[in-house]
């Protein structure tokens, strides 16, 4: 395990007294932590608390004039709708997203999931053909399709007209789909870039049920909100860990209240067999407890059944749907472990530990290989590769660190794989069982060429340096504006110096857990709980500087102001 004492620490420098000015009625940290998120206007700050957009015009988005005729044509005509997904959780919930959309419509409509052992990631031929001889006319991909020129070009051959919604990063030319709606291409005017596959099919659907609003197709079977479909995209948004900022932190907060209210039924079972109250779910329960459910579907066996607990019509149907899903995370877990543990071996046996690692086998279950790399990365703080050796082709995902883009280095040795994408920090890939040496030679040779003579620690990025007298109840309260946090807007982290420890002691099963009981330098004492870093018991000393957030305790009916402390320096 990486010393916890290696962590470097960075604290953004203080905002601009301009800035501050501009909004009086805010908490100083408050102001401070939007100006370090990116937000550097008062408006953009006034947006993000208040959870609104200024503007939300989905027709602004590239392709949609092109997409919208098209999708109507084929409703009206009857012909067989195909929404061609993924996956994992951002490509199910863009897949049920559009599904309910176009049913409301009256589409003749069809979900096509790809089965990630068979089939892997985005469009193939073997399917596009089958949905082909089933007579679709209209194939609409979700959260993927933005690299699959061939296959794009192979469903049109096929007869088929193709609508392209995707948020992954386009490759050096577009497909020739009749539109391509995608925020990150150039030539899209939308203004903001990151939406999850999700928040992307939402725009598609947002557009259709305005435009049905003005002119209404004969079809329509009832009145879809979008407001109703938000659950969906707060759900694909989280899971997706796009930035939440800007449009995404706006849809994932209205997506929150959607969740908590429980009206989706497969959304309600799943809390119950997985013990969540509605009415208490936060961005980080769906990071942490709803989306490892909903992805296990497509990890073990199939995406459809988490599909289908999305869109089931109510609870008789969607709970036992909840508890095959539930079963089959337990089992991802144990799966998780033993991919984790047996690549960490090979990454161990290796003299030094080289800037990029990189583990193999055939006994590798393809739908957990990246949840082990990420494993991996975080405990060595280096871009991992996990691959499933399958015959004559191989399945490899990578997750990687700030410094090193994964998916920019495997562009460069495009002529290798079979298939690629992903974004800075998670790739996926497949690639011929006999140029996997190459590639990983390759892939060394370009960590050590980014990454060579530079100490790789992970870096913590405080918000602010504070004493702990600044922390109060009402400073929590203010801070809680911020939410929902994710990744691109983590909890605010504070880093306070010489606190000094009056008590500390191992807690948990394995003792992995410290406890402390802390004062200032005023003697206002304060609890604190630092996960996973045990072994400083023995050898903390009587003074520390701490990084840590700042959350709630509630104990036998009492709540505390408590530090979570992400990082101890003597």
């Amino acid at each position: 395990m990486v010393a916890l004492e290696r962590k470097q620490w960075q604290i953004y420098p203080p905002a601009p007294q301009a800035f501050l000015a501009r909004l009086p009625s805010q908490h100083p940290l408050v102001a401070q932590i939007l100006y370090n998120r990116g937000l550097t206007t008062p408006e953009e700050a006034t947006a993000l608390l208040s959870g609104t957009l200024a503007k939300d015009n989905p027709f602004q988005m590239g392709g949609m004039a092109q997409a919208l005729p098209l999708v109507r044509r084929a409703i009206e005509r009857g012909e067989l709708i195909v929404i061609y997904g993924d996956y994992d959780t951002d490509g199910v919930t863009a897949t049920a997203i559009l599904m309910e959309t176009l049913t409301s419509l009256g589409a003749r409509v069809e979900p096509y999931i790809p089965d990630r052992l068979e089939e892997g990631y985005g469009l193939n031929l073997d399917a596009l053909d089958l949905l082909a001889q089933k007579g679709v006319k209209l194939l609409i991909t979700v959260d993927c399709g933005i690299r699959s020129l061939a296959e794009v070009a192979h469903a049109r051959q096929q007869g088929m007209a193709v609508i392209v919604t995707d948020h992954h990063h386009p490759g050096p030319a577009l497909p020739t789909a009749e539109a391509v709606i995608n925020p990150r291409c150039d030539s899209c005017p939308y203004p903001f870039k990151t939406l999850a596959g999700a928040g992307v099919a939402f725009k598609l659907a947002q557009a259709l049920l305005r435009s049905n609003r003005q002119v209404p197709l004969r079809t329509t079977q009832k009145t879809l909100e979008e407001t109703a479909l938000l659950d969906l995209v707060a759900l694909g948004t989280v899971a997706d860990m796009v930035p939440l900022l800007g449009e995404n932190h706006v849809l994932v907060r209205r997506g929150l209240v959607e969740i908590n209210a429980a009206r989706r039924p497969g959304l309600s079972a799943l809390m119950q067999v997985a013990n969540l109250t509605p009415g208490r779910i936060t961005s980080t329960t769906i990071g942490y407890v709803i989306a490892p459910r909903l992805n296990a579907a497509g990890r073990i066996s199939q995406a459809q059944t988490a599909l289908q607990l999305l869109l089931a019509p109510d609870m008789d149907r969607a709970l036992p749907l909840a508890e095959e899903l539930e079963h089959l995370n337990r089992e991802r877990q144990a799966l998780t472990a033993y991919v984790q543990e047996r690549a960490r071996v090979q990454v161990l046996a290796q003299e030094e530990i080289p800037p990029l690692l990189f583990a193999a086998a055939a006994d590798f279950p393809p739908g957990v290989i990246g949840l082990a790399a990420g494993r991996l990365s975080d405990e060595f703080y280096r871009p991992t590769v996990v691959v499933a050796i399958e015959g004559e082709f191989s399945k490899g995902s990578a997750r990687s660190i700030l410094e090193f883009h994964i998916t920019e280095a495997l562009d460069t040795m495009a002529e290798l794989l079979v298939r690629h994408g992903g974004h800075a920090a998670a790739a996926g890939f497949t690639v011929r069982t006999e140029r996997l040496p190459e590639l990983q030679s390759r892939l060394l040779a370009s960590a050590q060429a980014e990454l060579g003579g530079r100490t790789l620690v992970p870096t913590l990025n405080a918000d602010a340096e504070i004493p702990l007298s600044t922390l109060s109840p009402e400073l929590h309260q203010a801070l809680l504006q911020l939410e929902p946090f994710g990744y691109g807007n983590l909890p605010p982290l504070f880093i306070s110096r010489r606190a000094r420890v009056l008590n500390a002691r191992a807690v948990g099963a394995d003792g992995r857990h410290l406890k402390l009981f802390l004062a200032d330098e005023r003697g206002a004492t304060w609890d604190a709980i630092a996960f996973g870093q045990g072994d400083w018991i023995g050898r903390l000393p009587r003074n520390v500087d701490l990084a840590y957030t700042l959350e709630i305790n509630e104990w036998n009916g009492t709540t505390r102001l408590q530090l979570n402390v992400q990082d101890i320096h003597a």
